[in-house]
């Protein structure tokens, strides 16, 4: 007997930092889960540090909170709401909390470095429609990186260069261990189309299902257009 069809799925959508997962969602016209905003506080002694290093390592999938990411994805697929933490990257900490409803869209984004991280367990838990990896130019990578993070002072010069560099040795490395987790590496056109046909699937899914009979129209077609320009952002 097969398990009854979830009103909402997931696309995880990862990348190296500063790939532009968060420019992408925003074009596709669907609700968005922010991922970065379940890192954990600056205080918890339980983050990790850079090999031979003082600098904390926000790269590490330890300085995350995966549990209630996925929580969180679940009960957003599963009821449309949820509460969701909002996180200050400059000062490290969680600022305030704040409610996510998907509207009655059949698909919504999850998007942040360590989507890659999750893309099992939410397999299992049968909320996932794709997983995507976000790749481009290293080089390219880096400046798109540092510009965004100078000009909203996440953190200090010196450790944004250290942490820059550091990422751009490493951005293939980081790419083909997400793939190795399951998330499809590709560039922003393809992410584009992918994400526009697994809306269009479920919009045929809600309308094949007795729970379908809401309007799941808007958000296929806002993505399926997105999809049609591919412009780079």
């Amino acid at each position: 007997m097969s398990s009854p069809t979830l009103p909402t799925r997931v696309v995880l959508l990862a990348g190296p930092s500063g790939s532009g997962k968060s420019s992408l969602a925003a074009r596709t016209g669907l609700p968005v889960l922010r991922l970065d905003d379940f890192y954990k506080e600056g205080g918890d002694p339980t983050l990790p540090l850079v090999p031979g290093s003082a600098d904390i390592d926000w790269d590490s999938v330890r300085s995350w909170d995966a549990d209630a990411a996925v929580a969180a994805i679940v009960e957003l697929c599963r009821t449309g709401r949820t509460t969701v933490p909002v996180y200050s990257i400059a000062t490290s900490s969680r600022v305030d909390a704040e409610a996510l409803d998907v509207g009655g869209a059949p698909l919504f984004l999850a998007e942040g470095i360590f989507a890659a991280d999750i893309v099992a367990r939410c397999r299992e838990l049968g909320v996932m429609a794709d997983a995507l990896c976000l790749r481009g130019r290293p080089s390219t990578t880096f400046r798109r990186r540092l510009a965004r993070d100078l000009r909203e002072g996440r953190k200090s010069v010196p450790f944004l260069l250290r942490r820059g560099w550091r990422l751009m040795r490493a951005e293939r490395a980081i790419v083909g261990r997400q793939a190795a987790l399951g998330a499809h590496p590709c560039d922003k056109r393809e992410a584009l189309g992918r994400i526009a046909a697994s809306a269009a699937g479920e919009r045929l899914t809600s309308r094949l299902t007795p729970r379908g009979e809401r309007d799941t129209g808007r958000a296929a077609e806002s993505t399926s257009a997105a999809g049609r320009t591919g412009n780079p952002t």
